[in-house]
């Protein structure tokens, strides 16, 4: 996809060479297949907005950083709820489509590579509904 792809935590570089050998290699094979980095003290998460430093914990997050360095999409999650890879690759496809397409066509929520996209403008207030049908939105 043209993606770079980073993974960060407080924990060390030892700590995350373990965690890939014992556990992610066994359910990945290879392992992680990008880089794992550390940010002890939380410097990162700080600035993301993920690290507590009264408990010295960072919650997961995600972030879309565009090709420019500009944030265009999030998802901070509690430790006990999973992340779902496929809707981070959708939110990738559309990120890109927008891009590609200069802001003349938009992605409505659900949308997929090959559904319908909106194109912004003044008509399209108020008339969504006509435009994106709900067999789209759900599929």
């Amino acid at each position: 996809m043209g993606v770079e792809v980073l993974s960060m935590s407080i924990d060390s570089m030892f700590t995350h060479k373990m965690w890939n050998d014992h556990e992610l290699a066994k359910m990945v094979d290879g392992g992680v297949p990008f880089p794992m980095l550390s940010d002890a003290g939380g410097k990162i998460g700080t600035v993301y907005g993920v690290y507590d430093e009264e408990a010295g914990v960072e919650t997961r997050g995600r972030f879309l950083i565009d090709p420019d360095g500009i944030v265009q999409g999030y998802e901070v999650l509690t430790p006990p709820i999973g992340r779902n890879v496929g809707e981070t690759i959708r939110q990738l496809q559309a990120l890109q489509l927008i891009r590609e397409k200069e802001g003349t066509e938009a992605t409505p929520s659900g949308w997929k590579p090959g559904k319908a996209t909106l194109k912004p403008g003044i008509d399209l207030v108020g008339n969504v509904w006509k435009e994106w049908k709900t067999d789209q939105a759900f599929d």
